[in-house]
């Protein structure tokens, strides 16, 4: 599995951004896929993530309400729409896939991870 992600910048105090994680290598309709960042310094956290294939989506409660998840099956793409941002919101941003149905907030749990994207929200 390669998982290429995209679209970090910088940005704004509320502005948007949008990344993209494209996959290749499997066939992902059984998988499930996280998002997660690290700001310097800190732990990894997981910031949300969506079954492949009922397309259920679950979201940390710090981005839930301005983080959207969606995936487009023809492209393998899963997107991470976030808006409203804020400069705690920067951080190195990754895309994760784990070979089960359900998605689990533990980076622990994943096991393939794209190579970063680095957001950076200005105050």
């Amino acid at each position: 599995v390669q998982l290429q992600a995209s679209g970090g910048g910088l940005v704004q105090a509320g502005g948007s951004l949008r990344l993209s994680c494209a996959a290749s290598g499997r066939t992902f309709s059984s998988y499930s896929m996280g998002w997660f960042r690290q700001a310097p310094g800190k732990e990894r956290e997981f910031v949300g993530g969506i079954s492949w294939r009922s397309a259920s989506t679950y979201y940390a409660d710090s981005v839930k309400g301005r983080f959207t998840i969606s995936r487009d099956n023809a492209k393998n793409t899963v997107y991470l729409q976030m808006n409203s941002l804020k400069p705690e919101d920067t951080a190195v941003y990754y895309c994760a896939v784990r070979t089960r149905t359900v998605v689990s907030s533990s980076p622990a749990e994943y096991d393939y991870w794209g190579q970063g994207t680095q957001v950076t929200v200005s105050s």
